[in-house]
């Protein structure tokens, strides 16, 4: 059971109701971990911009769902993993073969190779990246917005990974269990 009760939206008043009612319109439900962060609409408002502008971007939602699957399993955040693995097979149509290789930061297309390789050093060192790992993305194709954007990304997910885990928000997805947990 969560940690931080789940914010009805029939019975949400004020600025909550009003970005769960976003929420609903544009996702066409609302999901656990948006009810809980209804709790401080401040924070839901900030999840919904940073999550519209990225989707906005260059990445295509292919590589987004497969950047947030392998900062999920990085983080141990099984809420964030089979919210992204429903996602990525369900309305990104990724590949279940592919999905299951973001997990370890990997894929089969060297572009979305390099941008995994490049989160997951990202991820490891914090953003003290080395220059042969920047070299290498770039070598792949790795644009300068591209490389924003996974840091842009990381941040996004980082921030739904940790309200994730640290509320314990009762899982709406189908489960998908990370190999390491928290």
């Amino acid at each position: 059971m969560s940690k931080l009760p789940q914010i009805d939206p029939a019975t949400a008043t004020g600025a909550a109701a009003e970005l769960l009612a976003q929420v609903q319109k544009s996702l066409g439900v609302t999901p656990n971990m948006t009810k809980v962060m209804a709790n401080s609409p401040a924070l839901l408002k900030g999840y919904l911009a940073l999550s519209g502008a990225l989707g906005g971007g260059v990445l295509p939602a292919a590589v987004r769902e497969r950047l947030a699957v392998a900062t999920a399993e990085a983080n141990g955040c099984e809420y964030c993993l089979s919210a992204h693995t429903y996602i990525g097979a369900n309305i990104a149509h990724v590949d279940a073969d592919e999905l299951e290789l973001a997990r370890s930061a990997e894929s089969n297309d060297p572009h979305a190779a390099a941008l995994l390789a490049l989160s997951n050093a990202v991820l490891a060192t914090k953003g003290a990246v080395d220059d042969a790992d920047l070299e290498a993305a770039r070598q792949a194709g790795v644009t300068d917005a591209e490389i924003g954007e996974v840091v842009g990304h990381i941040a996004l997910n980082v921030l739904t990974n940790y309200f994730n885990i640290l509320s314990q928000v009762d899982n709406d997805w189908p489960v998908v269990t990370p190999r390491v947990t928290v």
